[in-house]
């Protein structure tokens, strides 16, 4: 008689304390993304935005993997052409607008896997609007007292086609 009352009891328990480590583990997960934000995404989009080059490396690992169609940089030259770019756009009285968004985000404790789309626009003195899309996936570790990009790979086509404003308009920008 005791098991049968027993039972519903031990399964209820189970479900209760199954659904708390799921809700702990979303809350962790929440947490950690809004660290990686606050510390990375925020300043990465800052950086961008007031065209300051030494922030942006500021972002990145010592030794980091940097992937493009140009093919694969270990030794921070991207770092060097980060500071002369927004050098000269600074020169020319350009302005950049950075907006991205996030495809999927798995995330440890110590590491993240992320992916997105981007958009930047780049306007001139003048007026002008010239606009990239791309899709970006980053690697960053956890350093510590910092989270840090490891490996940052990003492509303006998939599958041999341009990303574009219509695939960029399937999210809204993230909001820091």
């Amino acid at each position: 008689m005791y098991r049968v009352r027993l039972l519903p009891l031990l399964f209820s328990l189970s479900v209760m304390t199954t659904t708390l480590a799921d809700t702990e583990s979303m809350r962790t997960q929440a947490n950690i993304h809004a660290e990686i934000d606050r510390t990375v995404w925020r300043p990465f989009k800052e950086a961008f935005e007031t065209l300051n080059g030494q922030a942006l490396n500021q972002v990145y690992d010592s030794e980091v993997l940097r992937v493009t169609s140009a093919g694969i940089d270990t030794r921070n030259r991207f770092k060097l052409s980060n500071l002369s770019r927004f050098d000269g756009n600074r020169q020319r009285g350009d302005s950049i607008k950075l907006d991205f968004w996030f495809d999927s985000r798995q995330t440890s404790e110590t590491n993240s896997y992320e992916v997105g789309f981007f958009k930047i626009g780049i306007t001139s003195v003048s007026g002008d609007l010239e606009t990239h899309y791309g899709q970006f996936h980053i690697v960053l570790k956890n350093q510590g007292d910092k989270w840090k990009i490891i490996q940052d790979w990003d492509t303006t086509t998939i599958a041999g086609e341009p990303i574009d404003e219509q695939i960029f308009r399937r999210k809204s920008p993230a909001r820091f």
